[in-house]
């Protein structure tokens, strides 16, 4: 466990799955970590528990990133915690199927206030600390779903696209006060949980992919501990794609 690191990481949705592995391989590298659910506390509680017995610093942050109100709670637990948050990683998202024709409105809103505006209120939240502090890092996520279009996840593609378009502005906007915000399109990661329908097509999926395997959220976390380092620091508004070659 690194220790000299004084900076703050708050991941959405970081309980299970991609979120779980960011928040671990960050907390290797030295960051306190903010960790996020929005009704699972069991969960974010057990990745704190982790961190915490290796001598990491953690805290458990639960809110619902669909709701503004909230959101502005989070971020103002977290700095309460550990002073600012440094790295926001926009991981939380839903993706149920809509109908773009007959789709409930309701539904729709609902995807695009988690999906897309709870990143906007987030960086919007975030980025004065990092400004003052002059360093920040901002990481978003789109999805092949974003770039290739699908039937019947219409509204999960607009809002991830729409991600992509906020990751390009806060780029251009903030990069002279030394924040740079980034994408990461990830491909089809074997998780702890997945949709019986994807776990069922696993065999088919790993025989159309041309690394002839599906990803792990480690894979998405390590690129993440990359894009948050000073390494990364010249690597400003792009779209990393994680996906085996899938898309390309």
């Amino acid at each position: 466990m690194i220790t000299n690191i004084d900076r703050c990481a708050l991941i959405t949705g970081s309980g299970r799955n991609i979120g779980r592995a960011i928040a671990l391989d960050l907390a290797k590298r030295g960051y306190a970590i903010a960790v996020n659910g929005s009704s699972d506390k069991a969960s974010c509680q057990s990745v704190v528990d982790e961190i915490t017995a290796v001598g990491g610093r953690a805290v458990v942050t639960m809110g619902d990133i669909g709701n503004r109100d909230q959101v502005h709670a989070m971020v103002e637990q977290v700095s309460d915690a550990f002073g600012t948050v440094d790295v926001l990683v926009n991981n939380a998202a839903i993706r149920p199927d809509f109908d773009l024709l007959n789709g409930d409105e309701a539904e729709f809103q609902k995807v695009m206030d988690i999906n897309f505006y709870s990143c906007l209120w987030l960086a919007r939240a975030c980025a004065p600390g990092m400004i003052k502090k002059g360093w920040g890092r901002i990481i978003n996520f789109s999805g092949m779903n974003a770039q290739e279009g699908s039937t019947g996840k219409s509204a999960v593609s607009i809002a991830k696209h729409a991600n992509w378009g906020l990751t390009k502005s806060i780029a251009k906007e903030f990069g002279r006060s030394g924040i740079t915000c980034n994408i990461i399109s990830p491909g089809t990661i074997v998780g702890e949980v997945n949709p019986p329908a994807i776990s069922k097509n696993y065999g088919s999926l790993e025989q159309a992919n041309p690394s002839g395997r599906l990803g792990t959220p480690e894979d998405i976390a390590s690129a993440v501990s990359y894009l948050v380092g000073d390494e990364a620091g010249f690597m400003n508004g792009q779209l990393l794609q994680i996906n085996g070659g899938v898309v390309t």
